[in-house]
């Protein structure tokens, strides 16, 4: 199985913070998935002007290619003024409408206070879902207060990422198993 953390802005520590702490997990519970981090901040991508994906180059073509090779993608991205940032957004406007078909989504999310915990019910999964996403139905929402010194600090943070890796799995092997018994029904 191919998980890809997307660590979705290009400023700011925690969404980091959290979508490393995601990539360690599934790395040590899972060591036979092949888990990649894409950390935008680390690449140089271009505007979505309509093109398909593989018509990119560089930076941008690895990061949509990679993105649609995935089994599936563990979204970590901070709220900004109540949204989601401009350079996730991109990302979603990069991918084709289908982009999530067969894959699984889970969610973390990065905020300075509880008031914005509804982005993930009223913009972010209503785009996941418009794309096709199997969106792992809980997602880790974590406020300012759980990080000190570009660490999370509050143990149930932790357990909720940890259950979110196993959760992504599962949910993963699940949709795999009733696709390929979808598969098996036809006879070619």
């Amino acid at each position: 199985m191919k998980i890809v953390a997307l660590a979705g802005s290009i400023v700011g520590s925690k969404t980091r913070t959290a979508t490393l702490k995601m990539v360690d997990l599934l790395q040590k519970k899972y060591p036979e998935h092949e888990v990649t981090l894409l950390d935008l901040a680390d690449y140089q991508l271009v505007f979505s002007d309509g093109r398909n994906y593989f018509d990119y180059d560089g930076d941008t073509k690895y990061v949509t290619e990679t993105i649609m090779a995935a089994d599936a993608i563990v979204i970590g991205t901070p709220t900004f003024q109540a949204s989601i940032p401009a350079t996730l957004k991109n990302i979603f406007d990069l991918l084709p409408v289908n982009a999530f078909r067969d894959k699984v989504v889970s969610v973390i999310v990065t905020a300075g206070t509880s008031k914005h915990y509804l982005m993930v019910e009223q913009q972010l999964k209503p785009i996941l879902a418009y794309m096709k996403a199997h969106i792992v139905p809980t997602y880790v929402f974590i406020e300012e207060k759980d990080f000190l010194r570009k660490e999370i600090v509050n143990d149930d943070v932790l357990f909720r990422l940890e259950r979110l890796a196993e959760d992504t799995v599962m949910v993963t092997d699940a949709f795999a198993d009733i696709r390929a018994k979808k598969d098996a029904e036809y006879d070619f």
